[in-house]
C-alpha cells in the first residue's frame, strides 16, 4: 500500500513577513536615489539651455559685428529680445538671406514659469533687473540650490 502526501503551494505567514520587509528596506533606498537622479537630469536640462541660448546669443552678436546684421550705430550688437532669435533678422549681401538662430526658446526647467530672467549689456554682472535695451544674457529665476551647492541663479 502506497501513501502519497500533497504538500500545498503558497507562503507562509512568515515567508510573505520577511519579503515585505526586505521590499520595503530596498524601497527606502531607492526614493532618495530617484529625486536625486531626477534632480540631476533637470540640472543638466539647465546647462543645456543655458548653453543653447548662450551660443544663439554670442552668434547673433558675431554677425553684428562682422556687419552682416544690420544695427544701430549706438546699440550693443545684441538682440532687442529673445524672440528676435526665433524670428530671425534679414542678413546684408547680395542676396537676401533671414537667419535663424534658435527654432524655439528652450524653458527654464528650474523656475516655476519656465521664464527666464533677462540681462541687458549695460546691466550689472549679478544683476535680477532687466535694463531692457537689448538682451546680452539670461539666467535661471529659480532661488534653488543645486546638487553642488551652487545656486541655480548663479549659472
Amino acid at each position: 500500500m502506497r501513501v502519497f502526501f500533497h504538500r500545498q503551494a503558497g507562503l507562509t505567514l512568515i515567508e510573505l513577513t520577511v519579503s515585505l520587509a526586505i521590499l520595503s528596506i530596498l524601497a527606502t533606498g531607492i526614493m532618495p536615489l530617484s529625486r536625486m537622479t531626477h534632480q540631476r537630469v533637470r540640472e543638466l536640462e539647465l546647462r543645456r539651455n543655458l548653453r543653447v541660448i548662450r551660443n544663439a546669443l554670442d552668434e547673433y552678436k558675431r554677425l553684428t559685428d562682422e556687419k552682416q546684421i544690420p544695427s544701430e550705430a549706438l546699440s550693443s550688437g545684441y538682440p532687442e529680445d529673445l524672440n528676435v532669435l526665433v524670428t530671425g533678422v534679414q542678413m546684408m549681401g547680395q542676396v537676401p538671406v533671414k537667419k535663424k538662430f534658435l527654432r524655439r526658446i528652450p524653458k527654464d526647467p528650474m523656475s516655476e514659469d519656465g521664464e527666464w530672467g533677462l540681462r541687458a549689456y549695460g546691466d550689472e554682472a549679478d544683476s535680477r533687473i532687466w535694463g531692457g535695451e537689448d538682451v546680452y544674457d539670461v539666467y535661471s529665476k529659480s532661488d534653488g540650490q543645486a546638487l553642488d551647492g551652487s545656486y541655480y541663479r548663479d549659472w
